[in-house]
């Protein structure tokens, strides 16, 4: 009889802990909730490795998305891509993007895009080309580039205070004297500088056919659109590390050497240059 009051005073002193969920534990102790399951495990560990790897990786190269850091790591793109979920880390992207506004209210052109399904499969087969603008302290400053389609490759490029024919037209000639060739096709928008007499009087001299994007569609010139906005992520220009001009052109020059020489390209697997060099040697 005592025993069955005492097992009934036991049931009264018992309480039970209120559930927790999992979601609230995450929170509070800053660690994803899938890793609640396997914090101990030797995956999470080698996640922990892989995440510090990741990292060093977008110090050096900021723009890198899963598949790069994937080349650069040589490990299986899937599981770079779990990773950075895992642990939220994402390669920085520039959301400004430059319209020029201007060439919208000009007439269209009649040159048709001619590199539209093509693939080059050999270099200096078509050349696009593109300006864009760089902040410095208090002005701009404006690059046009030379990108050989085949190679990825920037072959040649100009920097100058102003966006006129010149500045494409010296990208051009450096172009020219870098390679020692001339396209058979050179693709650009249907900006002014492009629509400009002399620009056309001199692929016409050099036998080198124009091809253009539709207006308002800068899609269709997309290499040169995807090269700037990686090249500006690279040359770091949020920054204001640059003091002197000639700190800056020295940055932008060292920028485009690193896209040639270092920067994995993910379509080429490996640096333009290299891309060309093992090419070359093939056909040696």
């Amino acid at each position: 009889m005592r025993s069955q009051k005492k097992r009934e005073v036991g049931k009264e002193l018992e309480f039970k802990l209120p559930k927790v969920s999992k979601s609230l534990i995450s929170r509070a102790l800053g660690i994803p909730k899938r890793n609640l399951y396997n914090q101990n495990t030797k995956q999470s560990q080698n996640d922990l490795i892989l995440k510090d790897q990741i990292l060093k990786v977008l110090e050096i190269n900021p723009s890198y998305g899963h598949r790069r850091i994937a080349l650069e790591l040589g490990e299986n793109k899937k599981r770079i891509r779990r990773v950075m979920k895992l642990y939220n880390i994402k390669p920085y992207k520039r959301k400004a993007r430059w319209y020029k506004r201007r060439d919208k209210r000009r007439k269209a052109q009649p040159f048709q895009n001619e590199i539209k399904g093509r693939t080059p499969i050999v270099p200096n087969h078509i050349w696009v080309s593109d300006f864009t603008y760089l902040k410095f302290q208090d002005s701009y400053l404006y690059l046009s580039t030379i990108m050989d389609l085949f190679t990825r490759e920037i072959v040649g490029w100009s920097l100058s205070t102003r966006h006129t024919k010149d500045l494409i037209l010296n990208a051009f000639f450096d172009a020219l004297r870098t390679t020692g060739k001339r396209p058979q096709i050179i693709h650009s928008d249907q900006g002014i500088e492009y629509c400009s007499r002399e620009y056309q009087k001199l692929m016409n001299f050099l036998g080198v056919k124009i091809s253009m994007s539709k207006k308002a569609s800068p899609w269709e010139n997309g290499y040169q659109e995807s090269f700037y906005d990686n090249f500006k992520t690279d040359l770091g220009l949020e920054f204001e590390r640059f003091e002197t001009l000639g700190e800056f052109v020295e940055a932008v020059h060292q920028t485009i050497r690193y896209y040639n020489q270092e920067r994995i390209h993910t379509k080429l697997k490996m640096p333009p240059a290299e891309f060309r060099r093992q090419y070359l040697a093939k056909k040696s």
